[in-house]
């Protein structure tokens, strides 16, 4: 497994959409090992392959405390939304960024194992959120997206401070938080 590098908004690789996976082999795999690896090691609860500059339909989730319930899917599409909650966001793209987000309550959830075997099942609270948010970035979306412009502008800002303070680092480069 290895660690991959977590692109950081607002580069616009983070805003290509992501292609289905059509091949199911040791390559996948090995992105999704790496995947995880990398979303534990930030820390996060989920990451997308395009946030890591990899434009397929992959996600990776784990919002248990232990860490011990990663939960992978191919091609995922949200088949139905119930309800309506906010809830406060991060993401590992927009790291020291936290907000309150509108999203769906509970999601019905269809995708692809590993094996290419399709699943469907319902997420509520922050599954939910968690998916919702990820799927966002297959789609070359952003929580911020949904934030007010003003909201976006001073995160946009907030970002550029911070990556002044802090020399030699470049904007894609692993960082935590969040989602």
């Amino acid at each position: 497994m290895a660690l991959l590098t977590i692109l950081a908004f607002p580069d616009d690789r983070l805003r290509k959409k992501a292609s289905p996976v059509e091949v199911f082999d040791d390559s996948l795999k090995q992105l999704v090992g790496d995947m995880l690896e990398t979303m534990y090691n930030a820390p996060g609860i989920g990451l997308a392959a395009t946030q890591v500059n990899v434009h397929k339909r992959v996600i990776v989730i784990d919002v248990s405390e232990e860490k011990n319930s990663a939960v992978c899917l191919i091609n995922p599409e949200i088949i139905e939304k119930r309800g309506v909650e906010e809830m406060e966001e991060g993401c590992l793209s927009v790291p020291g960024v936290f907000e309150k987000v509108r999203r769906a309550q509970c999601v019905r959830v269809r995708a692809l194992d590993l094996e290419g075997n399709t699943t469907e099942f319902d997420a509520e609270g922050l599954l939910a959120v968690c998916i919702q948010h990820e799927i966002d970035h297959l789609e070359g979306h952003l929580f911020v997206d949904r934030l007010s412009p003003l909201k976006r502008q001073l995160v946009r800002k907030k970002i550029k401070k911070d990556q002044r303070h802090r020399p030699g680092k470049s904007p894609s480069h692993p960082v935590s938080s969040v989602i």
